[in-house]
Parts: C-alpha cells; structure tokens; sequence
C-alpha cells in the first residue's frame, strides 16, 4: 500500500484529507503533522475521529519523506515553498496552498503579498485541475492543486472560452460557506457576525482570479470576479453572468458541455439551475445553465473542502499513483 504523509493535518483541508484516504483501499495514512497540536492524538483535536486513525500529531521537522511515497502539503500559503526545495524528486508531492500555481511571479506577490518561490520549483509543478490538465497531472510528480472558487469557475467558463463563445467580459459572483475561511477563528468568521449575514470580500483582489486567468488564457475577455461569505458551512455556489457573440438554445449550451465534460465522472450537467445541498460532502461538480437573446447564465456547484481541496487532491493522486481516477472519492453527496 502508499504510504501516504499529510502536513498540516488539523486544518479543515487536512482532515478533509484523512475523511478521504481512510476509505481508500491503495493507501495508509502513516505519518500526519500540526506545528500546534504535536504530540497529541488526532482523536484529542478531531474527537468525531476516536478508534478511527491511531496517529499523533508530528511537528514538521519530524517529517519522514524517505518513508512516504505521497506527501500531500495542506499548509499555509507561503509553508510549502520553504519544504519543498529539501524533498527528492521521485516524491508524490501535492500541495493544497497556493505557492505554486501562479507561474508569474509578480502576480503572485501582488495577489498573496508574499515572496514568490524560485522559478525553478515552480516550473517543476503542474496545475492540477484533473478535468482540464489530466495527461500532465498523470505523468506529473509535484501538483499544484488549485484553489476552490477557481475550480468552480474554470469548469463552468472553460468550454465556452475555448469555443469562443463569449462576447465582452464575464462577471462572477462566487459564495463560500464558513468552512472556506479555516478552523482559525477571527473577527468575520466569529457566529454572530456571519450566521445570518451575507457579504462581499477582496474586490478585484482575490487570490483565485490569476489562476482562472492564467489558465482561461484570454485577455481581452477580462473576468470581473467577486466573492461572498454565505451563511452555511460547506460549499460553494458560483454564478457567471455574460453575452454571447450568438443566439443559442438551452440544447446548444448542453450540447457544448456534454461534449467537454460528458465522460467525466465527476462532472454533472443539471438542467436548470443546481443546487449546492446536492454536492455537499463529495467530489462531484454540478453545473446548470439558462440562456436568453445572446445572454448566457453558468451556474457551477462544488464542495469547497473536497472538489474544492482534499477531494481534488486525492484524484490528483489516483492518477499520479495508477489508481482508478474514483478511488475513494465515489461516494454519494450527503443529503439532507
């Protein structure tokens, strides 16, 4: 079996990750890290894990690459980049941050306010949004695995940019459950103040937006994207809103997305709109559509902890490993 390493495993991506692996039939989870909570028992810090994993918490410098064949890095933005330079190359390596998506170093110190990695270990990751990138990821080592609103994004406007569909920009807007924010309290993820509230966050300014640039690759179709905090915990619901260069049916729109994304697993076309109770909890993505006189609604659906992290980590994995792409991850979303 893989044997498989999680650093920063008591974020809500990193237990995302054990959920995960502890039902898939390749792997062990043997070692797990957590610079805060080292030395105890994953039970002690997650106690709905009790009798299910027997591990501690190991601080990062215990970190035992030599015997891993995954490590899956869910730390924060700006960890990854300090690690990954001492690890050896054969090393399945997964990072859930940030550090090495962005291949233009000033827009990534712009967007994350941090130093950027060396060009070098950059270049030697690959996005890894498995639908749009799969024969590199299979082939690939180290996977940047990309970030949650993106990954709603680029599968809801990918298609209709590489058809040349569009006609002018493409305005988003894109709401996150609590989860999003981590398990790390702070003043807009305290209860009272997001229960029953709904609010816009980093205009223009969210460091998803250069990943679904980058890759959409069009600069004179900008994308105006706005996120939102939402009053539930898990998912996210993004809504695209643009003018078509053509008058098209519903049929046409479902036409276009069958033909990209119909033999995928994991990728499901909702005529109408979706709902994101119906992903909550699993790996799939559900996207829906309306059309009128040249105008174009997307409406995409994932769950933000695991299409949108551990769950797109994880298939990243399958493939990289020569696993079945739905290993571990073909389970029913959870629903009420």
């Amino acid at each position: 079996m893989a044997q498989i390493g999680i650093a920063g495993g008591s974020g809500y991506g990193g237990v995302e990750l054990v959920h995960i692996l502890r039902r898939h039939p390749q792997v062990e989870i043997a070692w797990i890290s957590s610079q805060q909570h080292a030395g105890k028992k994953i039970e002690e810090v997650y106690p709905h894990l009790r009798g299910l994993l027997d591990l501690r918490f190991s601080p990062i410098e215990e970190l035992p690459a030599s015997r891993l064949d995954v490590l899956f890095l869910s730390l924060p933005h700006g960890e990854a980049m300090k690690i990954v330079p001492g690890l050896d190359q054969d090393l399945v390596i997964i990072d859930l941050s940030g550090d090495f998506r962005i291949a233009d170093p000033k827009t990534f110190e712009e967007f994350y306010h941090l130093p950027p990695p060396s060009p070098k270990e950059q270049k030697s990751f690959v996005y890894g949004l498995t639908e749009l990138k799969r024969e590199e990821i299979r082939s690939a080592r180290r996977v940047a695995n990309p970030g949650c609103f993106a990954s709603a994004t680029l599968l809801a406007l990918y298609p209709l940019f590489k058809e040349n569909w569009i006609k002018g920009p493409v305005f988003v807007d894109s709401k996150t459950g609590s989860s999003g924010a981590g398990n790390s309290p702070g003043a807009t993820t305290h209860h009272p103040w997001r229960s029953h509230s709904l609010f816009p966050y980093k205009p223009f300014a969210h460091q998803h937006l250069p990943e679904i640039t980058q890759l959409l690759n069009k600069p004179d179709t900008p994308v105006i994207f706005q996120t939102y905090s939402a009053p539930f915990v898990r998912g996210i619901f993004a809504s695209h809103y643009m003018e078509l260069g053509k008058s098209v049916t519903d049929q046409e729109v479902a036409d276009l997305y069958e033909s990209y994304y119909g033999s995928d697993f994991f990728i499901r076309w909702i005529p109408g709109c979706p709902n994101v109770s119906f992903v909550r909890h699993s790996n799939f993505v559900d996207i829906g559509a309306a059309t009128q006189k040249g105008y174009l609604i997307v409406w995409s659906t994932l769950d933000n902890l695991q299409k949108g992290a551990a769950g797109q980590a994880v298939q990243n994995m399958n493939l990289m490993c020569g696993f079945p792409e739905e290993t571990g991850l073909d389970t029913a979303p959870v629903h009420p």
